[in-house]
């Protein structure tokens, strides 16, 4: 309070001694600035009122408009305010009457003119104003109170609480004050109050809202289904009274409900509209665009992003500025009046009967404290969750479209880290906003309070607070550079996390795991290495300003030692007091640098983000349906992935599709064909030529992607369900069977990627999907490769060649038997069109596709044996065997381990949470985790070192420092400061001490933590990572373990620290009154029943924002993954309203839980303030001399800090116990039980086992848990060593889980394999499988090169490796890449094509040439060319090895030395496929026929 601080003491004896009172304190100066101020405003209002009347005289015969009728209805508190109005000017004018007569009967003096002028144009003003709100605002529908009314309020309190502090110094100096100025600073400041909280909560409500009754009962049903916030109830907040949003109130049913029962999401109310995504992202996108330029030339930098950010909540930046000035005016109060206080009480005749004055002062103060702080952080928290929700939106709706290069530049986890890390971050960082001003301003209030007390000594206390701030410097520009190279390492970390949780299933069965577990582990080491230097950064940063007040307060003593200015107690406790209250400028200046730092670090993050090249939206031109008759037309296409020309993917490309057309696009592997179906999209760069598409196109992937989520929904894609097409379409898709298998049908819950589907299964629900959506092409990339003969012959037929017979169709295909219905076939070879035609016109007119034809023919051979009746009477058994084949389910769905998952028969369940307390164990295994706890004494102990030296160096300056100067001091000025200063050394020491010792167990903690975590979910079975969504593991390895690494030891130090301070400042109040204890012990008691009541509700709240976050990660990862689709469908809009859904769901509980925290505090801020009062009414009424007053100002000194310790105290244990909830589910994830060991300390195994090779199977039952069917029924067979094995049979027979079964993926419940003699099941899982080699169904490359796909475990030679490759077909293929073996591979392998990554798959086996080989559908993905040099390299390399293969192609598994048929679990033909083939009624008998017929006469 600058002008009550500039009238301190000196102003009486100035006026005393005849000298002149200060220009600001004269009534004259006040009463003009007000006048001059009011006459403006009535000069405006009046002008506004005249020309609305004049418009609306002017235009009532036009329009018929009402004239005067102000439309206010709806709009909320306008009705308060113009209330407010009116009083004010009623009492102004009764005041302004008063005025008159009293300066009437005094002669007019010329003080007393501007009095009154004052007065009267107040009145006038404030009268206008009611006017203007009651008839006039509202007329033009305005959304809220106009901005320069608003800021007039706003000036006007900080007119009436600067009149208030004039008066009070005037008062205290012995100046009188009259009365009825007293009760005009009253009125005005209540008055003002009510007037801001209207101005700023005040707007129109929406139409249908609570305040408004809709006309038509359609109104509020359209509100109803454009309200985002998805829940029954509407905002609590939207609807609250004055009173309610001031004391927190309309908390309170939600707090009811929590301590009821554990809170549930159903029962956290909606958001208000300003907080959902709906009302915060066009403001927010206009801001961006605005400031950036249009998409074309857009440049968005940090600066432009923070930008549009406070634009778009400048309403909150706005109001808890004026929040942040009040609480900290009031805060400098106290220390203010300390010394008035201490004269009071040492019986100073000039503070005679100005006590129940100052404890007023000390009280109204403390509430308006308060009262700001609890609304100042409330309004901060819902600033930094719009904040959050406008950029988590942005880059979502930048993820959808960026180009192939751009996605190729940043891995998902490096995009999950921008929406999981930074863009909390810069939420977070609305707390800390508004220090970058407030530092300035607090310093400058405290040097003006250290001056009026202490005279020049102050500028010594500012050289040290300089030197305090300057020396963090170089500590905050090491922490950035920290902070960013954290940042870096933990992006390649979860990128590598999110690949390998991607792929665990192949690691497992390759034995891989533990390689990759110690590549995080390496990744994790280099983060730490970071990490631990900016945790022991940030114990510099931590001294330095822990010992900053107690260094400014030994500078300024020492400079009044040297200056000869004495130091009388009162001044000594207002500067000790004056400095606790710069502690917290100082001790959060650390934090604010530090949180600029991180915040500036995660929006250069986002910018450049937002920066990458978007896919171009006219690399096609998209023509309306009917304008043309052509659907499809390339003309001179040339296109690369790499946009450089010269190296491009498909160059001289032109063809056309006229509507209705069906095209086959054949090639051998990387020949281009993909690549072609992705220029007709747009999705490949163009580098020349044009692309026309004429209506809707769908598309249908190589690799199937699938949305987690119903089946039901993933096939209606967001189209309206139409129950007729639909069964129609399962029908045509052959789902209807695999439906009526699934616990729910297609409300099955699919788990991530499809996870619980067979690969043939998510090929048809993509298809389906294609199909539901009607759209007029349709791209196809090669669906019929994942499911068998069969089923790919009827889809063929069923959907391409029936139910799409009118459509316009492209489809990739490796299967030759589906060109000759094509009505122009296109034969790929190197990114060209090198034929054209129909089947007959090409056949004999190039190699390319003889090539491919003649190795069709050639497969075909070994069928021979069958004569052509064969074909007829298969034709004539194929109904038969529809019906009898066991319908395709999925294996997979079947790994459900817990109860609870088979009861209620989804395999995805809800996220578990804990409910209830976290239990005392949670807090105990996190302290003993790190040293079994050994440091935490030390800690404590240096903490109430630090406390008992801080509390004995105050009370030796309050004892030793004499209260007057007429007194003699005790101890001599030197032996006061030297105690003083060894004092405050050894506090700085001991913080020091504890700082260290926190960080060296916190350090220690985090890393444990991950280890244990990570080594526990790479021990974990199969089964968790089919049932876990990949985004539940990756948020506690990122968001979880962050709040670990850096906020959960300081957090739980805080508690612990705040305690010791709290037991301190009581102790020091005890001493001067031990009755405190009387209401201090009633309101602790009841602050912790708050407390316990308040936590109920906040724990369950926290923990449904860490539910609600992970559904935001995994869309936001599945949408990337899918944005070819997403963007192929026209469904950008659709998946940006569900993340939209999903930030709202976010938001919801953790809104909420923000407020609930004000509640309490509120309540808790409250009691203090009574125990605070109490303690300064009980020493006002004590004798003169009773006490010390010296000790008596120390103890209001610490009171004055009560209120903040005790709120902090609760805050923090409830912070905790929230922040623990993070520990919690490490903790959880820590306990997933363990697959068998790796390998078993009493093997003998031999070192060449197996050396045979021959697997007996003997009576295997294998069912995926307990309580569901067999999957292996009784199966009894022997597989001899060395022998070639085909497994065929319908998708779903049990051929997927006999090899995992041989793999130990999934253990028998009855039964036993023996490999060469030994029951598998009593040696190690590594022991096991990496004995053994597969090529699995989907093909997987990890990022890397070359080289460490083919070899991860580094166990092999170069020239093996390139021998393994010149095996696959690969090896011409890499020595034309210029690094070669160390040719980059990026995320998922995505810059090779599926076939080639097939092969690269084959080139490990061969690398490792096991005695034991398994395919499974190991050649789906290339052509029958490919497939065949396959075969040949397989015979040759592995000669005498035993083969077992699972293939949909029945010529894969023909040169096979037995074939073995399941259907249904059982093994039902067994036999070389000469025999199997004599027998004519044989079921293989009958697959190969269907097999030669689809090939012949498709």
């Amino acid at each position: 309070m600058p002008s009550a601080a500039a009238a301190a003491g000196p102003l009486a004896e100035m006026v005393a001694s005849g000298g002149p009172e200060p220009l600001f304190l004269r009534p004259i100066f006040l009463h003009g600035v007000s006048a001059a101020a009011h006459l403006l405003v009535a000069l405006a209002v009046a002008g506004r009122l005249v020309f609305c009347w004049c418009r609306v005289s002017g235009g009532r015969s036009k329009d018929g408009a009402v004239g005067w009728r102000g439309d206010g209805g709806g709009f909320r508190w306008r009705r308060l305010a113009a209330s407010a109005t009116w009083a004010l000017g009623a009492i102004e004018l009764l005041l302004a009457a008063y005025s008159g007569y009293l300066g009437s009967v005094a002669g007019w003096p010329r003080d007393a003119v501007v009095d009154q002028a004052d007065a009267a144009t107040r009145a006038v003003a404030w009268l206008l104003l009611a006017a203007y709100l009651q008839f006039q605002f509202g007329w033009r529908r305005e959304e809220r109170f106009p901005a320069p009314l608003r800021f007039w309020w706003v000036l006007f309190l900080l007119l009436s609480v600067l009149a208030v502090a004039v008066h009070v110094v005037t008062s205290l100096d012995g100046l009188p004050v009259p009365v009825y100025s007293w009760a005009l600073d009253a009125v005005s400041v209540l008055a003002a109050v009510v007037l801001i909280f209207a101005g700023f909560l005040g707007k129109r409500e929406p139409a249908g809202s609570a305040a408004e009754e809709p006309l038509l009962n359609g109104a509020s049903e359209t509100a109803d289904e454009n309200n985002n916030n998805n829940s029954g109830d509407a905002s609590m907040f939207t609807g609250a009274g004055f009173l309610s949003v001031l004391s927190f109130s309309w908390m309170g049913p939600l707090l009811a409900v929590g301590h009821r029962k554990t809170l549930d999401f159903d029962d956290v109310p909606g958001l208000d509209p300003g907080d959902s995504v709906a009302g915060l992202l066009p403001s927010f996108k206009t801001n961006l665009e605005a400031l950036s330029g249009d998409d074309s030339g857009r440049k968005v930098t940090a600066f432009k992003l923070t930008k549009a950010l406070v634009r778009t909540v400048w309403w909150h930046v706005a109001v808890t500025a004026l929040y942040a000035l009040v609480y900290n005016v009031a805060t400098y109060v106290g220390p203010y009046l300390i010394d008035s206080l201490v004269q009071y009480l040492n019986g100073d005749e000039r503070y005679a009967g100005k006590g129940p004055l100052l404890v007023t002062a000390f009280i109204v103060a403390k509430v308006f404290e308060c009262l700001s702080q609890r609304h100042w952080f409330f309004r901060l928290q819902q600033a930094g969750i719009r904040a959050r929700s406008s950029l988590v939106t942005v880059v979502y709706q930048k993820g959808l479209a960026l180009s192939s290069q751009s996605r190729q530049s940043r891995t998902s986890g490096e995009m999950i880290n921008i929406i999981s890390v930074d863009a909390d971050r810069v939420g977070l960082f609305t707390w800390y906003m508004h220090d970058l001003w407030l530092v300035p301003l607090q310093v400058g209030m405290a040097l003006f309070i250290l001056y009026s007390t202490l005279g020049l000594a102050s500028l010594a206390a500012l050289g040290a607070t300089v030197v305090v701030m300057l020396a963090n410097v170089p500590p905050g520009q090491m922490q950035e550079k920290f902070q960013k190279k954290l940042m870096d390492c933990k992006d390649v970390r979860m990128k590598a996390t999110s690949e390998i949780l991607r792929n665990m299933r192949i690691l497992k069965l390759q034995g891989w795991e533990m390689k990759f577990l110690s590549k995080i582990i390496d990744l994790r080491n280099t983060e730490t290495n970071w990490l631990k230097k900016y945790l022991y950064t940030s114990t510099v940063v931590t001294f330095v300003f822990w010992g900053a007040p107690t260094f400014v307060a030994v500078v300024t003593f020492v400079a009044c030692m040297i200056m000869g200015i004495p130091l009388e107690s009162g001044k000594v406790l207002s500067a000790l007091a004056t400095f606790r209250v710069l502690q917290e400028p100082i001790y959060s200046l650390p934090d604010t640098i530090s949180m600029v730092i991180q915040t500036k670090v995660s929006l250069d993050r986002i910018a450049s983000f937002l920066c990458l090249k978007e896919l171009p939206t006219d690399a096609v031109q998209k023509l309306p349906n009917g304008s043309s008759g052509i659907a499809i037309e390339v003309t001179n296409g040339c296109f690369s992935w790499d946009a450089s020309p010269e190296v491009p993917t498909l160059k001289d490309l032109n063809f056309q599709a006229r509507e209705g057309m069906h095209i086959a696009v054949c090639g051998t592997v990387g020949s281009g064909k993909s690549s072609l179906l992705s220029c007709i999209l747009g999705e490949i760069p163009k580098l020349s030529g044009e692309v026309k598409t004429c209506g809707t196109t769908a598309y249908v992937s190589q690799s199937a992607w699938i949305q987690s989520g119903k089946i039901q929904d993933n096939i209606l894609f967001g189209k309206q369900m139409d129950n007729e097409k639909y069964d129609r379409i399962l029908e045509l898709c052959s789902l209807k069977k695999d439906l009526e298998i699934l616990p729910f049908g297609d409300q099955t819950v699919i788990g991530e990627r499809g996870i619980n589907l067979s690969g043939g299964q998510k090929q048809r629900i993509q298809i389906a999907r294609a199909l539901y959506q009607d759209t007029n092409i349709y791209l196809f990339d090669d669906p019929f490769s994942a499911v068998d003969a069969h089923t790919g012959s009827h889809l063929f037929k069923e959907c391409l060649l029936g139910a799409l017979a009118s459509k316009t169709v492209v489809y990739v295909t490796h299967q030759i038997e589906f060109l000759p219905a094509a009505d122009l076939i296109l034969v790929m070879k190197g990114g060209r069109i090198a034929q054209a035609g129909k089947y007959n016109e090409i056949l004999g007119s190039g190699e390319e596709f003889m090539e491919l034809v003649g190795a069709h023919k050639d497969a075909l051979t070994a069928l021979d044996a069958i004569d052509t009746n064969g074909g007829s009477e298969a034709s004539s058994s194929i109904a038969s065997l529809s019906r009898s084949a066991s319908v395709e389910k999925s294996d997979k769905q079947k790994e459900k381990e817990d109860d609870a998952n088979a009861q209620s028969g989804q395999l995805v369940q809800e996220e578990e949470r804990e409910k209830g307390r976290v239990g005392f164990w949670v807090y105990w295994k996190y302290l003993t985790l790190a040293y079994r706890g050994a440091l935490v004494p030390f800690v404590l102990l240096a903490q109430i070192l630090f406390q008992v030296l801080q509390i004995a160096s105050n009370y030796w300056m309050a004892w030793a420092a004499p209260v007057s100067k007429d007194i003699e001091p005790p101890v001599s000025m030197s032996t006061l400061i030297y105690v003083y200063v060894a004092l405050a050394l050894g506090s700085s020491l001991c913080i020091l001490v504890r700082a260290l010792f926190l960080v060296t167990a916190a350090y220690k903690t985090a890393t444990l933590l991950f280890n244990k975590m990570h080594m526990s979910i790479f021990r974990a079975p199969m089964s968790f990572f089919d049932s876990t969504p990949s985004g539940r593991i990756l948020n506690r390895a990122s968001t979880d373990q962050s709040e670990v690494d850096t906020s959960i030891a300081s957090q739980m130090g805080s508690v612990a620290f705040s305690i010791i301070q709290l037991v301190g400042i009581i102790a020091v109040m005890s001493q001067v009154a031990w009755q405190v204890f009387v209401i201090f012990i009633p309101v602790i008691a009841t602050c912790f029943w708050y407390q316990r009541y308040y936590i109920d509700t906040a724990r369950e709240l926290q923990r449904l924002v860490g539910v609600c976050k992970a559904p935001i990660i995994q869309h936001f990862a599945e949408s990337i993954t899918g944005s070819t689709t997403i963007r192929s469908f026209g469904k950008e809009n659709q998946f940006l309203s569900t993340n939209s859904h999903l930030m709202d769901a976010f938001s919801r509980p953790k809104f909420y839980n923000a407020a609930a925290m004000e509640w309490l505090c509120f309540r808790l801020d409250m009691l203090s303030s009574l125990t605070f009062a109490f303690s300064l009414i009980f020493l006002i009424n004590l004798p003169t001399g009773f006490i010390d007053p010296g000790i008596s100002g120390l103890a209001v000194t610490y009171g004055l800090n009560l209120n903040m310790l005790q709120a902090w105290v609760v805050w923090s244990m409830c912070n905790l116990e929230n922040k623990i909830i993070s520990v919690e589910r490490i903790l959880q994830y820590m306990s997933i039980p363990a697959e068998p060991p790796l390998s078993i300390q009493d093997d003998k195994l031999a070192h060449d086992w197996p050396s045979e090779g021959e697997i007996v199977l003997n009576n295997l039952h294998v069912r995926y848990a307990s309580q569901l069917p067999f999957v292996l029924k009784g199966l009894t067979i022997t597989f001899p060593g060395g022998m070639k094995t085909g497994i065929v049979g319908r998708t779903g027979s049990g051929k997927s889980t006999l090899i995992q079964t041989l793999f130990r993926i999934v253990d028998p419940t009855i039964g036993r394999t023996l490999v060469d003699g030994v029951d598998i099941c009593t040696i190690g899982l590594h022991d096991l499988r990496s004995r053994l080699s597969i090529i699995p169904q989907e093909p997987t490359m990890f990022e890397g090169t070359v080289r460490s796909n083919l070899d991860p475990l580094g166990e092999y030679t170069d020239d093996k490796i390139w021998e393994a490759l010149d095996c696959c077909q690969l090896g011409d293929e890499v020595r034309k890449k210029e690094l070669q073996l160390d040719s980059p591979v990026i995320e998922n392998g995505e810059n090779w094509s599926v076939g080639q990554r097939q092969l690269v798959c084959l080139g490990r086996v061969i690398l490792k040439r096991s005695k034991i080989l398994v395919l499974d559908e190991a050649t789906a993905s290339v052509d029958t060319a490919t497939d065949n040099l396959i075969q040949k390299t397989l015979r040759h390399q592995f000669s005498d090895a035993t083969v077992i293969t699972i293939a949909h192609r029945i010529t894969s598994v023909l040169d096979s030395d037995m074939v073995l048929l399941l259907d249904n679990g059982v093994a039902v033909e067994r036999g070389t496929p000469t025999k199997l083939l004599e027998d004519k009624s044989s079921l293989f008998a009958k697959l190969v026929a269907e097999y030669t017929m689809r090939s012949t006469h498709t």
